[in-house]
């Protein structure tokens, strides 16, 4: 019988002031607010079209919006809560969480919308197929997708969180440990204003910014 894969997504809710804080100096806090909600759905909407066992979302943060509640249900997903004094621990319980009920997690980004269905199918065969890491890179040199097959805390204690060296420290560590890696292909992110013309590349997001009016490529 093949073990279950789940896609973990990790969010927050799209608040103005607390959503894409570098964003806002582009955008305004509410339209860099409203972007994010929308780079979320796209996220629930890439991880259900991967059509693997159960997607959820990982939300950081109390009280929870209504607006990530009414996300989380127009995609079919449950809402989880991230729980850790730092990225590295909320990824690590998330993962473990997971692995507890006998399935596979696959763990992705809420911001990285070249990540696609096929890849996260590819990604959990890996899983499946016995990697005990599977990981996406992204260009900053972090990560936007990383999935264990067990539990595995050294690839998250102690990782220079938001910097350069994330993906090259984990890597090194996985090399260390005896890890068997799964590398997917290197990714992007939305984080910074240069980062906004890239969206016209991803026509799901460039037809909702559209709709709802957002001039974000200017």
């Amino acid at each position: 019988m093949t073990t279950p894969v789940h896609v973990l997504v990790f969010g927050r809710s799209p608040v103005a002031g607390r959503a894409k804080t570098r964003l806002i100096p582009a955008l305004g806090a509410a339209a860099a607010a409203r972007l994010y909600g929308l780079l979320l759905r796209h996220a629930l909407a890439t991880a259900m079209s991967a059509r693997l066992d159960a997607v959820e979302l990982w939300v950081d943060g109390e009280p929870v919006a209504e607006e990530v509640h009414a996300i989380a249900s127009d995609a079919g997903a449950a809402v989880r809560m991230q729980q850790g004094v730092d990225l590295g621990a909320r990824m690590h319980h998330a993962l473990t969480t997971t692995l507890d009920t006998g399935a596979l997690p696959l763990l992705m980004g809420s911001d990285v919308p070249p990540l696609t269905p096929a890849m996260l199918r590819q990604g959990a065969a890996w899983l499946q197929g016995g990697k005990d890491v599977v990981v996406a890179p992204a260009e900053d040199g972090g990560y936007g997708l990383i999935g264990v097959s067990r539990p595995l805390p050294e690839l998250f204690e102690a990782m220079p969180w938001g910097g350069s060296q994330v993906w090259a420290e984990t890597r090194a560590r996985s090399e260390r440990l005896g890890l068997n890696i799964g590398e997917l292909a290197t990714i992007w992110d939305v984080d910074l204003p240069e980062d906004l013309i890239r969206l016209d590349s991803v026509p799901a997001l460039r037809d909702w910014l559209h709709e709802v009016g957002c001039e974000l490529t200017q």
